[in-house]
């Protein structure tokens, strides 16, 4: 009688999603990685088993543009609360932005107390940008050296003193370490210029931060880092693209072979600004979500390609620092737990297949990350993060719904659909919705670290 090893098992599922289509399948699982992925009848018996039936198994997503503020910040988020809510909803790799953390990810140093403060606290897998800022060109070969998966620049002010924008000559100069690096440049790409007067506008209307930040300023950016992409051969990737007048540039750009990539997010797929009440600075973000016709323009651009992938831009606050109206609001919107769930009730809405949305939110983001052969697939040698998804659940967002620190969002009281029944890290079970405490013991995650 033939005997398996201890730590091999599989998960079945009438709907498994692999580089190869959506069908019948045993995911086999020993360790850390899928071993392989075979017919249900080919499944070998004599193993620990868990059967979804009609539950679609995915890839665990993504999410390369989360702000967890620690260290430093940790009152407005946390390794342990933002890798929590992540799980939740389907992420099993996240990336960390540079800031709002104390100190930035700019130099070694703070990349070290941050990898210091994350031990024992990430319930996922967790990679880090770094940060370019004004001076800081000579610590980037060696955030490179220790793991960084890329470093990203402001090209207007970033709203924290410490991690003050890049200038051209700022960006060229980091560009061209980047490039030795073959690690990409990330930019947020507004710059300040000339914008309608809204003084004279209630402070409580949307209308006075939407106005403030017009589209203008992300086609301006966009072109500088067009121009600098070709003229140091660095990778560039554009951050929360907000405005589809930007699209034909890029559009260009990606024809002329430039290694630019661009991300959009749920709340700007989602949300529209006619749609924000008064006084509702829960959607204030920057850039800003715009009107009701441009959010079609992103749709149209995802699936045309010009735009690659869907991130959440996870910027949580304190609730006090939402005050103030729109024009003194923190700009940040969390939903680090819903982001699937809100892009998929669009996506439907639209006769966009699961595929695709699991495309920008796993595939490429893996891809984009360099993390792909390891993250983003059901696939043989890969590593076994896995969610078990029902993609005809809709329901109502309420506070139990979020997992992240602080229960502000503009999702609450939205109607959404896909439920995450359950997460695995490494084929680990990390979350499960029906259990209680739906998490696992204790945290599991580790930083992932470039290596080459």
């Amino acid at each position: 009688m033939s005997t398996q090893p201890s730590d091999r098992h599989v998960i079945t599922s009438e709907r498994v999603m692999t580089p190869d289509g959506v069908g019948p399948a045993g995911v086999i699982i020993e360790g850390d990685q899928i071993l392989d992925v075979v017919e249900l009848a080919a499944v070998p018996t004599g193993l620990p088993r868990e059967d979804l039936g009609e539950l679609a198994l995915l890839p665990g997503l993504v999410d390369c543009h989360v702000h967890v503020n620690q260290p430093g910040r940790t009152h407005w988020e946390g390794f342990d609360t933002a890798t929590a809510a992540a799980a939740a909803g389907g992420v099993t790799t996240l990336v960390d932005m540079p800031l709002n953390c104390l100190p930035v990810t700019t130099t070694v140093a703070g990349l070290e107390a941050k990898l210091a403060d994350c031990r024992g606290c990430l319930w996922i897998d967790a990679g880090f940008w770094g940060g370019v800022v004004p001076g800081n060109a000579g610590e980037l070969p060696g955030l490179a050296a220790r793991g960084i998966l890329g470093a990203k620049a402001f090209l207007c002010d970033s709203g924290i003193d410490e991690f003050p924008a890049s200038d051209e000559a700022t960006l060229r100069e980091a560009m061209v370490a980047l490039a030795t690096a073959k690690i990409p440049l990330l930019a947020h790409a507004e710059i300040e210029g000339p914008a309608p007067d809204s003084s004279s506008l209630d402070p409580g209307r949307y209308e006075s931060w939407l106005h403030a930040r017009p589209a203008a300023w992300e086609e301006a950016a966009i072109a500088l880092l067009i121009r600098l992409c070709r003229e140091t051969g660095c990778a560039v990737h554009i951050v929360h693209l907000s405005a589809a007048s930007a699209i034909p540039m890029l559009r260009a750009a990606r024809a002329e072979g430039l290694p630019i990539t661009v991300e959009t997010c749920p709340h700007y797929l989602c949300l529209c600004a006619e749609e924000v009440p008064h006084d509702a600075t829960l959607f204030k973000c920057a850039p800003p979500v715009r009107e009701a016709d441009n959010r079609e323009g992103l749709w149209a651009a995802l699936r045309e390609g010009v735009i690659d992938l869907v991130v959440t831009d996870h910027s949580p606050c304190t609730p006090d620092l939402k005050a103030g109206g729109f024009t003194q609001a923190w700009g940040g919107i969390a939903s680090l737990s819903l982001g699937l769930s809100s892009v998929w009730a669009e996506a439907a809405r639209r006769g966009v297949e699961l595929r695709s949305v699991v495309e920008w939110m796993s595939v490429a983001p893996a891809r984009m990350t360099g993390l792909a052969g390891h993250k983003g697939a059901i696939a043989r040698g890969h590593d076994a993060d896995l969610f078990a998804f029902d993609p005809d659940h809709e329901f109502t967002v309420g506070p139990e719904h979020l997992h992240f620190r602080h229960k502000v969002s503009p999702w609450l009281g939205r109607r959404v659909r896909g439920r995450i029944h359950r997460t695995w890290l490494r084929g680990q079970l990390i979350y499960a919705e029906d259990r209680i405490p739906p998490f696992a013991a204790a945290p599991r995650g580790r930083p992932l670290l470039r290596t080459s």
